[in-house]
């Protein structure tokens, strides 16, 4: 399998929990959130996955690139060089870049995508020198305002195709861009810049935090057959990570979570 867990899947688990959960389970590899590596500490954490024999996907997350001001653009920077020295220790090559919203109290959308790439251009060379990728995810565009001022797989690609391929590249990330008219063409143009596959599905009635509306994959509207085969057909071979913001899933016991990841995984994205 290609299989991999995202640890947000199982929040209330521990590093040591999730990374049990996989081995337990037979799921080869696991996305890493910082905030979990940091109750452990880098090198601990590292020592922990390594041991266990997984391989690290991704780990989530950098970017927040959008805030203003010198003050605040050097906090960016030094944070995500931060990030990158971690994904390096952890023993991946992809570090996911959620870019920022608008900061508080602004309306200059176009200012705030522009501090992006400016940003980007800085971390570049730092992420070729720590051999780990920039993975600019674009998130729906309802998380416009307070998480990502880049909603499509095509702004994404627009930042992403100014730097070279082993330094910046693109998530493609179901429940964010499977509503997209032009994702067919979009996730051809990406090719080579595809740096992670992250799955969950689009349910309804969406809750009130709209964020933890995802649900398993198989329990809502998007067609994983047919994004699977257009992220094959773009040469994508690397892990596919299943990424579950939802409350009940998170109530749910992690074993029974796993096994049901496992189960649709198998039946709805990478099948025989």
């Amino acid at each position: 399998m290609r299989l991999s867990l995202n640890q947000i899947t199982t929040r209330d688990w521990s590093l040591a929990e999730a990374v049990r959960g996989c081995v337990d389970a037979g799921i080869p590899a696991i996305g890493l959130w910082r905030d979990k590596v940091a109750e452990t500490g880098v090198a601990t954490a590292a020592k922990l996955v390594r041991d266990a024999g997984l391989a690290v996907s991704t780990l989530c997350r950098g970017g927040f690139l959008t805030a203003q001001g010198p003050e605040g653009r050097r906090a960016a920077l030094a944070e995500n060089l931060r990030a990158l020295e971690e994904a390096a220790e952890l023993g991946t090559d992809t570090l996911v870049m959620v870019v920022g919203g608008l900061p508080e109290g602004s309306r200059d959308l176009v200012g705030a995508r522009a501090r992006v790439a400016e940003l980007l251009a800085e971390l570049a060379p730092h992420a070729g020198d720590f051999g780990v990728r920039l993975a600019i995810e674009p998130l729906h565009p309802m998380f416009c305002a307070d998480r990502a001022v880049v909603s499509t797989l095509g702004q994404a690609l627009d930042l992403a195709e100014q730097f070279p391929v082993e330094q910046v590249g693109v998530v493609v990330d179901s429940y964010h861009v499977w509503w997209d008219p032009d994702l067919e063409r979009q996730i051809a143009r990406a090719g080579a810049r595809i740096a992670s596959y992250q799955v969950c599905d689009w349910t309804l009635p969406l809750p009130a935090d709209a964020l933890l509306g995802r649900g398993h994959v198989g329990d809502g509207h998007i067609d994983f057959t047919g994004m699977t085969a257009l992220v094959a057909a773009a040469g994508y071979t690397g892990w596919i990570e299943v990424e579950i913001f939802n409350e009940q899933v998170w109530r749910t016991p992690g074993a029974d979570t796993l096994r049901t990841v496992i189960e649709r995984h198998r039946t709805h994205v990478e099948t025989p």
